[in-house]
């Protein structure tokens, strides 16, 4: 039986939400600049997803945020791409079936909000993630697309709807 919730972001969740995911990103090795670390976004999170096509979701447990993901509109992309963005979860979520279930809850709202495509972005040694995200259907690309403005990910991933 879960004892966690996936559900959408609140604003009280903005502090705990930047705290797991540079926590992540520090505990995976990865740089912290022209990554997600520096996004300003981070800073208020409710407000940048509280927008037409974009929403936030965290798991929690035990009253506690242990992860999280978003879908956006691709920045720069076309109109019928979205993107996966800022997909964390800590050490004592992993394992255990959470970022599938995180990947249906934001694949199926980015159908919902009529986008046909996926993308990621990722990095290479983000091995368990790569994973997940291959099983989930996503195939690698040759290139970036969009302007992200992370430009130490180096692996780049798309799934039609």
């Amino acid at each position: 039986m879960s004892t966690y919730t996936i559900r959408e972001i609140k604003p009280q969740d903005n502090p705990e939400v930047k705290k797991v995911i540079q926590s992540v990103l520090v505990e995976m090795g990865v740089p912290k600049v022209g990554t997600a670390y520096e996004d300003v976004s981070l800073n208020d999170m409710y407000a940048t997803y509280d927008a037409p096509r974009m929403s936030y979701f965290v798991v929690e447990e035990e009253g506690k945020i242990i992860g999280s993901a978003g879908i956006a509109p691709l920045q720069g992309g076309e109109e019928e791409i979205c993107e996966l963005q800022k997909m964390y979860f800590l050490p004592q979520a992993r394992g255990r079936g959470v970022g599938a279930e995180m990947m249906k809850t934001c694949l199926d709202f980015a159908r919902s909000q009529g986008f046909e495509k996926c993308y990621l972005e990722t990095l290479p040694y983000m091995e368990s993630a790569r994973k997940l995200y291959a099983r989930t259907g996503f195939n690698s690309l040759e290139k970036p697309l969009g302007d992200t403005g992370h430009y130490n990910c180096t692996m780049w991933m798309i799934k039609d709807l």
